[in-house]
């Protein structure tokens, strides 16, 4: 089971690599922050990809986002082949490369894509795995960062 609600951010600790600038969780607490899991071998993750995108560029004054990449298998080790995925899709947050699923561990998560979303105390108020349901993340955000619809 993934992390429960309410639970502590995790230490961003443990990256194989960081692509587009390294944070630390310290770097984060002015502002609500999502991470989001994914994988290059994961197709709905890049389906999803556009979404992601569109949401950190209309949120990027309020809400910090954090890519983490969870290989699924050997092929998702190659970093070239990770920094080609990240430029075709446009990810230009920063991304923490979880070769030995350090990040992974420490959120228990076994999704792509996943998303977790958390408030400038650093605690855990969404989560939510899966293709669809990006209404529902905005809501959320929204929530957080007490926007009213």
């Amino acid at each position: 089971m993934a992390l429960k609600l309410r639970s502590q951010m995790p230490e961003l600790e443990g990256a194989t690599a960081w692509l587009n600038g390294e944070v630390q969780k310290s770097d984060l607490q002015d502002k609500p922050t999502l991470i989001h899991f994914w994988s290059i071998s994961c197709g709905l993750c890049k389906e999803a990809m556009p979404n992601v995108n569109e949401f950190r560029d209309k949120y990027k004054d309020q809400l910090h986002v954090i890519a983490v990449h969870m290989p699924r298998s050997e092929k998702d080790l190659d970093l070239e082949q990770i920094k080609q995925v990240a430029e075709e899709h446009g990810i230009t947050q920063p991304i923490f490369v979880d070769s030995q699923h350090k990040l992974t561990d420490a959120f228990e998560n076994e999704y792509v894509p996943a998303y977790y979303v958390f408030d400038e105390e650093g605690q855990l108020r969404h989560f939510q795995a899966g293709g669809g349901g990006m209404k529902m993340l905005t809501k959320r955000v929204n929530r957080v960062l007490g926007i009213k619809e």
